[in-house]
């Protein structure tokens, strides 16, 4: 019955190219409302290709993107339209859409863009390489020990702005003749600094146990995702305990691959309103808001997956536990923080009250994770990170500084050679 496969992808394609140009005059009717940007204003620019499914990558950049703004201009140079009608929607940070390369060099012609900040490995990253003069810059979209943290593609920028010693081993041990030293800036975790927000309940005696799992993944080594192996036996658990609240906040691409792994979020997303409509007082959480902070911050204890979460909740200085993945498949880097962890199994998650004191009444547990905090983080004081943050844009300015005078020098040369040659 392969017509019948063919023709549901074709109302697939067809919804998708529907959606795309319904964003696409959205957003130009948003940005046009808003006015043109000036010329020669903006300093730095984030370089974004990506669609509003992985918004999530740019959104945990806004407040340390704000605070840079207010001594280097930022503006997001958005590509898809479903992801800059997000952007703008959002209201954090200004947004030039340009979705072709002619778009894109007509608007940096006007600006003064002397950073590029990229937050993930889009294959259209390379469109934006091809312009120098400039430095082209990785930030990432968070500090993990997956596969994708020593992916070769490090090398195509100038710099990498890193979390601290455990990414430069990381990356140590994979990349050949790279050098660490001088293309690798440790700038700790910024977003830490903003590790805030109002509480959508009012706190109790109730223990808060953050489960934030991760996608599906879309190839074996990846597969991280514990929704359908750990997350139901879990959330039912802790759903059904007087004495815990449980924030759940899944990946926003959960179940985009397998439908079994999105239905099974489903019905932990449908449990939790059950036993909410039970028990008011419960107050637990399904938390899909774009904001990541408080989450991390109010949890007494974090279940999460092999994700960036491990590490954006490791540099809240909290307890949290990782979920061993089922998949004999996946990659598992034990160089790190991964050879410490707490681990739960999926054996283990019927059991997870009994795990969650277990991992709260460990005397020994404060003291490794403050070591493994200040290997992967450095300085996690209030603010520090968000200094060695813009500490590195500002080293960066000054050496645009330095090589735009020398090149400047060097175009006065070949002027003054060419203007020899017409006289001779």
């Amino acid at each position: 019955m392969g017509w019948i496969s063919d023709g549901r992808k074709a109302v697939v394609l067809v919804r998708k190219a529907v959606r795309s140009r319904m964003a696409v005059r959205d957003v130009r009717a948003r940005l046009s409302a808003l006015g043109r940007h000036p010329a020669d204003h903006f300093r730095v620019a984030v370089y974004f290709a990506d669609g509003e499914v992985n918004m999530y990558q740019i959104r945990q950049w806004y407040k340390p993107l704000q605070h840079l703004a207010q001594t280097w201009p930022v503006v997001v140079l958005s590509r898809q339209a479903t992801g800059a009608r997000a952007i703008v929607a959002d209201g954090a940070v200004p947004v030039a859409y340009v979705p072709t390369v002619r778009d894109l060099e007509r608007y940096i012609a006007k600006q003064d863009i002397r950073i590029v900040l990229y937050v993930n490995q889009n294959t259209r990253n390379f469109q934006m390489f091809r312009y120098g003069r400039r430095w082209h810059v990785f930030i990432n979209h968070g500090e993990s020990d997956k596969m994708y943290m020593t992916t070769n593609q490090f090398k195509a920028y100038d710099y990498a702005l890193v979390a601290g010693d455990a990414a430069r081993e990381r990356l140590a041990r994979v990349l050949w003749d790279y050098d660490l030293d001088s293309r690798t800036i440790p700038i700790g975790r910024p977003q830490a600094d903003y590790y805030s927000g109002e509480l959508p309940y009012h706190p109790d005696e109730r223990t808060v146990v953050l489960y934030a799992p991760t996608w599906e993944g879309d190839r074996p080594s990846a597969h991280y995702g514990s929704i359908r192996t750990h997350g139901e036996a879990l959330a039912t658990a802790l759903l059904a305990s007087p004495r815990h609240r449980l924030i759940y906040r899944p990946h926003p691409r959960s179940g985009v691959v397998d439908a079994e792994y999105g239905a099974a979020n489903d019905r932990i997303i449908a449990a939790i309103a059950a036993a909410n409509a039970a028990d008011p007082t419960a107050a637990h959480v399904f938390d899909d808001k774009p904001d990541l902070g408080w989450q991390l911050a109010a949890a007494d204890v974090a279940v999460v997956d092999i994700s960036a979460m491990v590490y954006d909740r490791l540099a809240a200085d909290k307890p949290l536990m990782i979920t061993r993945p089922v998949d004999p498949a996946a990659a598992v880097d034990t160089h790190g923080y991964l050879s410490d962890a707490e681990w739960l199994t999926a054996d283990a998650a019927p059991r997870i009250l009994d795990e969650t004191e277990r991992v709260l009444s460990d005397p020994g547990a404060t003291g490794r994770l403050e070591g493994w905090v200040r290997h992967y983080f450095g300085d996690t004081t209030p603010g520090a990170a968000t200094a060695r943050f813009e500490g590195a844009i500002r080293l960066l300015m000054d050496r645009w500084d330095q090589w735009h005078a020398a090149s400047r020098v060097d175009d006065d040369d070949d002027a003054e050679d060419d203007a020899e040659l017409d006289e001779d």
